[in-house]
C-alpha cells in the first residue's frame, strides 16, 4: 500500500536470494523485512524493536545493535528522561509502505528444522505523530503501545541449503486503535502478520475522477494526504455488497485489510497493497473513509470486483470506473 500503510511489516529481506549452492550444509540463509499499511489520522508511526527471536529446535536471538546480521542500532527512542535507548532501533513505518521495506535481518545463518514462533520484541519509546502538526513549531505526538512488548507470529520450516525472505506487514488501518480516554494509540498483534516473500503478489490500481463525482466522493484535494475513498480487500468476491464488513463491521464478508486511493495532484486517484498471499480475492471501494476498527461502522460499498492476485513482481491491476 503506498499512503495508507501504517502497519509495520518486518522482511527478511528487501528482495529475494538465490539458493545456497551447498545442499550439504545444515543451514539456512535467512533474512527480514519490515513493511507497513498506513493510518490516515497519522503522519507518522515510529515502532522501536531491539530483538527477532526465533522459537524452535533451537532457539534464536538476534539483537539490534549486537548481532551483525541485525539492523543497526540508531537514536530515535528515547527513555522518559529524554536519553537514547541502548540497542534499539526507531523506525517509521510511514516510509515503508506498499511494496517498499526495510531490511531488519540479513544473510543469517540459522539451522535447518521447525520453527513455531517469530517474535519481536519491542523497547518503549515508540509514538506517532498526528497529522497537521508535522511541520508546525508545535509537534503533538502520541506514544505507541504494543501489549506485551512483543509481537508474536507465525511460524515456518527452514529446509536444508535454503534460503528464506520474509517480511513482516503491519496493518495499521485495522491494528491501531486509540481506546475513550487514553492518550495514547494501542497496535494490536492482529495487524501484524509474517510474509513468506516467495508466495505473494501485490495490487495497484486507480479510480476514475467521473467515478468519484457520480458517487459524492472528494476529489482533487489540496492536502494530497488526505483519501479520498478506501478500497478493502475480502477472501471472496461472490458475495452482495450489503454483505461486505469493514474493519470491526458485523457483516459476514470480514475486510481482510484496506487502503486509501491517493490524488496524485495531475489526474489520476491510486492505491496499492502489498504483501498479498496468490489466490482469488474480491476488492470493493468506497467513499466511506473514516473506519475505526473497533466499532461496526456505516461503510456503503459502491463496487465490488474478482481479481486474481499471481505470485510476481509484476502487479495485479484494478481500475474503477474506468
Amino acid at each position: 500500500m503506498t499512503k495508507n500503510k501504517y502497519l509495520i511489516p518486518l522482511l527478511l529481506s528487501a528482495g529475494l536470494l538465490a539458493a545456497c549452492d551447498d545442499s550439504d550444509s545444515q543451514y539456512t540463509d535467512f533474512n527480514l523485512a519490515i513493511s507497513d499499511a498506513p493510518v490516515d489520522d497519522l503522519t507518522s508511526v515510529i515502532v522501536c524493536f531491539n530483538a527477532v527471536e526465533l522459537n524452535g529446535q533451537s532457539d534464536l536471538t538476534f539483537e539490534v545493535g549486537q548481532d551483525e546480521a541485525a539492523i543497526a542500532a540508531n537514536d530515535i527512542c528515547k527513555d522518559e528522561q529524554g536519553n537514547t535507548i541502548p540497542n534499539t532501533v526507531g523506525i517509521d513505518l510511514f516510509e515503508y509502505t506498499g511494496m517498499d521495506a526495510i531490511s531488519f535481518i540479513s544473510s543469517a545463518q540459522i539451522e535447518a528444522g521447525e520453527y513455531s514462533q517469530l517474535r519481536l520484541q519491542m523497547s518503549p519509546g515508540s509514538y506517532a505523530i498526528i497529522k497537521g502538526t508535522e511541520n508546525t513549531d508545535n509537534v503533538e505526538t502520541v506514544p505507541v503501545v504494543v501489549p506485551s512488548n512483543e509481537l508474536k507470529l507465525d511460524g515456518f520450516t527452514a529446509a536444508i541449503g535454503g534460503v528464506l525472505n520474509f517480511t513482516v506487514e503491519f496493518d495499521l488501518r485495522q491494528g491501531m486503535t486509540n481506546p475513550v480516554g487514553k492518550e495514547e494509540y494501542f497496535l494490536k498483534p492482529r495487524a501484524v502478520r509474517l510474509v513468506d516473500n516467495s508466495e505473494i503478489g501485490h495490487i495497484t490500481g486507480d479510480v476514475a475522477e467521473s467515478f468519484l463525482l457520480d458517487n459524492s466522493c472528494r476529489y482533487a484535494p489540496a492536502d494530497l494526504t488526505e483519501p479520498v475513498a478506501a478500497v478493502y480487500l475480502f477472501e471472496n468476491a461472490d458475495v452482495a455488497l450489503e454483505d461486505l464488513a469493514d474493519h470491526g463491521g458485523a457483516e459476514s464478508e470480514q475486510a481482510l485489510t484496506s487502503v486509501g486511493v491517493f490524488y496524485d495532484g495531475v489526474d489520476s486517484y491510486n492505491f496499492e497493497i502489498g504483501y498479498v498471499n496468490a489466490g482469488t480475492y474480491g476488492i470493493a471501494v468506497t467513499c466511506d473513509t473514516t473506519d475505526n476498527p473497533e466499532e461496526d461502522d456505516v461503510v456503503e460499498f459502491l463496487e465490488l470486483k474478482a481479481i486474481d492476485v499471481l505470485e510476481s513482481n509484476e502487479p495485479t491491476n484494478v481500475t474503477f470506473g474506468l
